[in-house]
């Protein structure tokens, strides 16, 4: 076979590539876009004396790419696809007996490597722009190097990017790095202004126009998604419809494979085109003739709450890697302009975050137990950045609840089934519980939940699922032409054509036709959402329990109004009730019938709060739905439960506490505080929280409620915290009270972090040099001191200073006042009393 001759940045490197392969098993390549990497090293690889007429599988995160890669280089062979060099995604493979290189889409890789871990056949696994850090190739890795490590240590690994963190990467695979230049021009960076509250959409028109007088050949410009290229698209037919040689041309993941090309083929000579793209033209595909880029900053991606176990898409701001990538696109061919529509001082993130840390891992953690990894095993794999372990349960929880996974963690036979349909393990559950006369149905609804919307117009916020089966049935049944302008007809073609690819997995031949009956498509669908089934609440019909706890609502226009039962499909997570985007009604007999392992009848008890008492009821439920519920007994082991839970969620503060015991707590605060060497315990509120059912639970035992606690329960049950010499430590150096002077007991007051107050009259601490001290000596006591009415005169710690200094102040200002109380001239001496003077004294 002979290669094309054309050379490429890459190509002085090629040599010491080949021979780093040599040497190493593993190996890092920086080379950014343009470089000719993603072409270039498979080739080059071919002839390795390592690779011994074995395959070489070529990983690429994108279906566009990875045809695009294929065929360019079977091209550079002066051949077809599907000879030398063949590529495998969903639904589509071009590959035959004589293939050596094979480009894959990353969920592909790892069903090659479940199957077959110890990889027969194939010599070489190399990562393509492995910085986009997709979950599914952060797997791949991670099972490929696993494998290296115990089965085949002659595989080699290569992991190639145009903008990842090389070193890291590096420290991770213990592997050497090789650099390649790229071929890049001048690209200018301008950061043309947005006018006052013009959308993103308005401001890309704008300066798609004026790209177009600026510079010469084409645009390329990056949206978030189809819906706003979709609507930048009819901007522009309005704004350049009159240059006639201009056209303008969508690429997204979402097209079909005819429209995908027609986007990556050189304009028709003469013309010049804007092509709108989300972040599929970010790396791997070549667009020619590119001279101008406009960059929104924008990516749609993927978020999983583990909080709510809802997965959205949210719009989020590229990372200022992607930035620089999307740039470089405007000097591939000649120098360029790169026209940015955020403000220049706004700073990006480096690079972009891996999407294992913020995805839903029901597939991932299918993947794992397939691999033999099951929860709470001590066995792992060599992770760059390993799933977070709060989703991964959650994942775990959710295989269970789908079957796929015993109570053990251990995949069962329905999870391997999954895993083969390539479904996500959600949908997979539902394809295959299917009745055998639904399966036609069950992959038209395959097709539609992985798709956006269809609907257009009127119908675009039905949130009944069933209106999107009727929609594409009556375009089939139509042959295409369904009429009307509230579908999406290109839309409908790709969801066609995703069905017919389920059809085969499943192993029918004809499609589904006609409306099915009302509740089937519910009914088909419950299998794959059954935390999500959904029960209409008796008082409010817009509002549904959903099995997993939360709640739901419809939104005002809903279709769904009147209906008992729903399986909801979509939803937006909101800190209340979720709203409902996609819901289908359901047959509560399927459910008893299919599902009735998470049928349950059980005594459960619930606090209530306005008789603070606990109360028991007879329930059955689906879930956290409750069906039926009648009241019982409350016997006294439940009732003991109840009220420690309600004191952990409502706080100490629902528990009838005395003056007493108040002040109790206070000064055991106090001296812990004070006196850390005791190691005293601690009494705060979560510690108290934390050992209720040490010093609360047997003080209320045999109780219903929590006011049947008495007050001095309370202090004796906090008193039973410290020991007996502890106590006599309390009492010692935190005391309730002070015996002043005039040999009264006067209480001192304790607050947090605050010195202890003693309010007492003046005329009780005659004598008295120093202020009190208490907590070992270490505390000086904060003295309010009071006039005979008991009014406050002076607040000191310095009892010596108030004395020499304050004190005939106020004895000239109080004598005439209180004549009947004592004044003396030198209180050092005088008499402490709390008595006014005897009349006639």
């Amino acid at each position: 076979m002979n290669a094309s001759t054309r050379t490429f940045p890459i190509t002085p490197l090629l040599p010491e590539l080949r021979a780093a392969l040599d040497a190493h098993a593993r190996l890092v390549l920086e080379a950014p876009p343009g470089a000719g990497k993603t072409t270039q090293v498979p080739l080059a690889l071919l002839d390795a004396t390592w690779l011994a007429g074995q395959k070489i599988v070529m990983l690429e995160p994108r279906r566009i790419a990875a045809r695009a890669a294929a065929q360019f280089m079977a091209q550079q062979l002066g051949e077809q696809v599907g000879q030398t060099v063949g590529y495998r995604i969903r639904f589509e493979s071009k590959v035959g007996a004589a293939t050596r290189i094979e480009v894959v889409t990353e969920g592909i890789l790892t069903r090659l490597i479940q199957r077959d871990p110890e990889l027969n056949g194939i010599g070489a696994i190399v990562f393509d722009e492995f910085h986009e850090r997709h979950l599914a190739g952060d797997l791949g890795a991670a099972l490929a190097l696993d494998v290296q490590a115990t089965l085949r240590p002659e595989l080699r690994l290569l992991v190639m990017s145009a903008t990842l963190d090389g070193e890291r990467i590096a420290a991770w695979l213990q592997a050497p790095r090789l650099t390649s230049p790229g071929r890049s021009f001048p690209v200018r960076i301008e950061h043309p202004p947005a006018r006052t509250q013009e959308s993103v959409e308005h401001h890309l028109a704008r300066v798609a126009r004026q790209a177009l007088q600026e510079n010469e050949g084409d645009v390329l410009a990056f949206l978030p998604g189809r819906r706003e290229i979709a609507r930048a698209q009819m901007l522009l037919a309005e704004t350049v419809a009159h240059v006639q040689s201009v056209d303008v041309v969508a690429l997204h993941g979402e097209l079909s494979l005819a429209e995908q090309q027609a986007a990556l083929d050189p304009a028709m000579p003469g013309t010049r085109r804007i092509v709108l793209a989300t972040n599929v033209a970010e790396s791997s595909i070549t667009l020619p003739g590119i001279r101008a880029v406009i960059d929104a900053g924008l990516a749609r991606e993927p978020r999983f709450d583990p909080n709510s176990g809802f997965t959205r898409l949210e719009t989020v701001t590229i990372s200022q890697a992607s930035a620089d990538q999307r740039a470089g696109r405007a000097g591939r061919v000649a120098a360029g302009t790169a026209y940015r529509l955020w403000p220049q001082s706004r700073r990006l993130e480096p690079a972009r975050g891996a999407e294992i840390a913020q995805a839903e891992l029901s597939a991932l953690a299918l993947e794992l137990a397939a691999w033999g990894i099951a929860a709470g095993s001590s066995a792992d794999l060599p992770w760059l950045d390993p799933p977070p372990a709060g989703a991964l349960a959650q994942a775990r929880e959710l295989l269970t609840s789908l079957a796929a996974l015993s109570a053990d963690g251990r995949i069962t036979t329905l999870g391997r089934q999954m895993l083969e349909l390539g479904a996500t393990p959600r949908l997979a559950a539902a394809a295959l519980r299917a009745p055998v006369e639904w399966r036609a149905l069950i992959a038209d609804l395959l097709a539609l939940m992985e798709a956006r919307s269809p609907l257009r117009g009127m119908h675009a916020r039905s949130d009944d699922f069933r209106v999107r089966v009727a929609a594409l049935h009556a375009w089939r049944d139509r042959r295409g032409t369904a009429p009307g302008g509230d579908v999406d007809r290109g839309a409908l073609a790709a969801i066609e054509q995703a069905s017919k690819g389920w059809r085969r997995r499943l192993d029918v031949r004809t499609a589904a036709s006609g409306m099915p009956d009302s509740h089937v498509v519910g009914d088909l669908l419950l299998h794959a959402f059954p935390d999500r089934i959904a029960r209409r609440d008796d008082n409010n019909p817009s509002r549904y329990a959903l099995a997993n706890g939360r709640g739901a609502r419809l939104h005002e226009n809903t279709a769904l109004l009147g209906e008992p039962w729903l399986v909801a499909l979509n939803l937006r997570f909101e800190a209340r009730d979720s709203l409902i985007l996609a819901a289908a009604p359901l047959d509560p007999r399927v459910l008893e019938r299919d599902c009735a392992t998470q049928f349950a009848r059980e005594r459960t008890l619930r606090w209530n709060d306005e008789r603070a008492a606990a109360e028991a009821f007879d329930e059955r439920r689906f879930g956290a739905i409750v069906l039926e519920r009648r009241s019982v007994p409350v016997r006294p082991e439940d009732a003991l439960p109840a009220m420690l839970a309600a004191v952990r969620t409502k706080g100490l503060g629902v528990l009838p506490w005395s003056a007493h015991a108040q002040r109790l707590r206070a000064r055991m605060q106090a001296l812990r505080a004070w006196m850390p060497e005791l190691g005293l315990p601690d009494i705060s509120e979560a510690a108290l929280l934390a050992s209720l059912d040490d010093w609360l639970a047997p003080y209320l035992g045999g109780k219903h409620r929590l006011d049947a606690l008495g007050a001095e329960e309370l202090s004796q049950a906090l008193a039973t915290l410290f020991d007996y010499e502890q106590r006599r430590l309390l009492d010692a150096q935190a005391p309730e009270s002070l015996t002043v002077p005039s040999g009264q007991q006067r209480r001192l007051e304790y607050a947090e972090g605050e010195p202890p107050v003693l309010a007492v009259k003046l005329q009780e601490l005659f004598g008295l040099a120093d202020t009190p001290r208490i907590g070992g000596g270490r505390i000086p006591v904060t003295l309010h001191l009071l006039s005979p009415a008991g009014r406050p005169i002076q607040v000191t710690q310095d009892l010596k200073g108030f004395w020499e200094r304050t004190y005939p102040q106020v004895r000239k200002e109080l004598k005439g006042r209180y004549p009947r109380h004592p004044w003396p001239d030198d209180p050092w001496t005088a008499t402490p009393t709390h008595r006014a003077k005897p009349r006639g004294s």
